[in-house]
C-alpha cells in the first residue's frame, strides 16, 4: 500500500471552537494529510470581515509562509499594508505582525510554518 493521502480542502472541517470567528474558517490541513514536520493550515476570510487576530510568533520563532489559494486581499504587516491576489506567495519572519484583511470576494490563504532549527512540535 503507498504511502500517499488525498483530500480536498473543503472536506477539512474548519476549527468549530470557543475561538471561531465569524466570517473566517480555519482548516487544519497538516492534521487533515498526517503531516508533522511543519504546520499547515487552510484560512478563508469572507469579503468585509475584520476579525482576523494581529498576530506574531516571537515566542515560538516560527516563520509562516502564505500562498494566496483564491480570491484576493491584504497582509498588513506592521504599519505597511501589501496587496495580493491568488498565486502571491508571502513570507512573514517570527517577529512581525501580522494581521489578512480579505478583498471584495474573499480570500483562502495557505499558511505553513515551522521553526528553523528546531524540529516541529504540532499542538494537540
Amino acid at each position: 500500500m503507498s504511502d500517499v493521502k488525498i483530500t480536498k480542502i473543503d472536506d477539512i472541517a474548519a476549527y468549530a471552537g470557543p475561538k471561531t470567528i465569524p466570517g473566517i474558517r480555519m482548516r487544519g490541513a497538516a492534521r487533515a494529510l498526517g503531516i508533522t514536520a511543519w504546520g499547515m493550515n487552510v484560512f478563508d476570510i469572507d469579503p468585509g470581515v475584520t476579525g482576523y487576530p494581529e498576530h506574531d510568533h516571537t515566542k515560538d520563532g516560527q516563520e509562516e509562509m502564505y500562498v494566496v489559494l483564491r480570491g484576493s486581499g491584504t497582509i498588513q504587516a506592521g504599519d505597511e499594508k501589501f496587496e495580493v491576489s491568488a498565486g502571491s506567495m508571502v513570507r512573514v519572519g517570527p517577529g512581525q505582525k501580522r494581521k489578512w484583511f480579505a478583498g471584495p470576494d474573499g480570500i483562502r490563504v495557505l499558511a505553513v510554518g515551522s521553526t528553523p532549527g528546531k524540529a516541529y512540535e504540532p499542538r494537540r
